[in-house]
């Protein structure tokens, strides 16, 4: 009897240990493998920074494994860039000129093309301004000696002011005093430092600013326009993460963000 006894109590001991053992290598085993980490290089027009910046941040709080670089510029600089071959997996231009002519080279997927929202060329003053601006022809008064651009070969913002202004029958009379910048951002810092009188931008260029006023929009139809189309590059080395982000810019979270900053959400 106790024999069997000793035996039984040794049986359960032994299973005691190994129940225990195997609760800590349970607890102790690592977790299954998490998503690889993923670099996703965005290539896009430097008057979307504040927005993309908190989009950017709202969408690897939620996809913490993906990594997102934005290249900002003017859309002329981003296409050559692209055209030479800097790595980028998405491409978001402030003009249509730039996207199609990547287009044409089959630079783009064409089939993930869309135009994700739209912007409102104005004409801004520092704060405080006694000039009395109040129209885009103004730009013509003595008052504004130089006014700031971008240099509308590469910047689109430059190219609708050059536009508007031809339309208005100034363009002539004013060029001379045109300051050409190499981005839109460029010029409103010109513009908050008073080296220049005015300057054309974006709204929401300066809608970040407390430093300019507005004081007119652009005519209707006095330029093209003001699109931002988005495609997926040919060459993307991240494709299918770079169509997952694009979807996510087009969706109602990004939309908010967008108008927050004053796009105008396209359709």
């Amino acid at each position: 009897m106790l024999g069997k006894s000793l035996g039984r109590f040794l049986t359960l001991s032994l299973l005691a240990v190994l129940v225990i053992a195997g609760c800590s290598a349970a607890r102790s085993t690592p977790p299954g493998p998490s998503a690889p980490s993923v670099e996703l290089n965005v290539a896009a027009a430097v008057s979307m920074k504040d927005a993309l910046t908190e989009i950017k941040q709202q969408y690897q709080a939620v996809k913490p494994h993906i990594k997102i670089n934005l290249n900002l510029a003017s859309s002329g600089a981003l296409q050559q860039q692209i055209e030479q071959g800097t790595p980028a997996d998405l491409f978001i231009s402030a003009a249509t000129k730039q996207m199609d002519e990547l287009e044409a080279k089959n630079l783009i997927n064409k089939q993930t093309r869309i135009n994700l929202v739209e912007n409102q060329l104005v004409i801004i003053v520092p704060k405080g301004s006694p000039l009395g601006l109040q129209k885009f022809e103004d730009i013509t008064n003595t008052g504004v000696r130089k006014f700031g651009m971008g240099e509308p070969e590469t910047v689109p913002a430059g190219q609708y002011a050059q536009q508007a202004l031809q339309t208005l029958n100034v363009w002539d009379t004013v060029k001379d005093k045109a300051v050409f910048t190499k981005d839109v951002r460029t010029v409103l810092t010109y513009v908050e430092s008073r080296n220049v009188e005015a300057g054309f931008v974006y709204r929401t260029d300066a809608a970040v600013s407390h430093k300019v006023q507005i004081v007119a929009a652009a005519p209707a139809a006095s330029h093209q326009p003001i699109i931002y189309p988005a495609a997926v590059l040919t060459g993307a080395q991240q494709a299918k993460e770079a169509e997952r982000f694009l979807a996510y810019l087009h969706s109602p979270e990004a939309k908010t963000i967008f108008e927050k900053y004053g796009f105008i959400v396209s359709k």
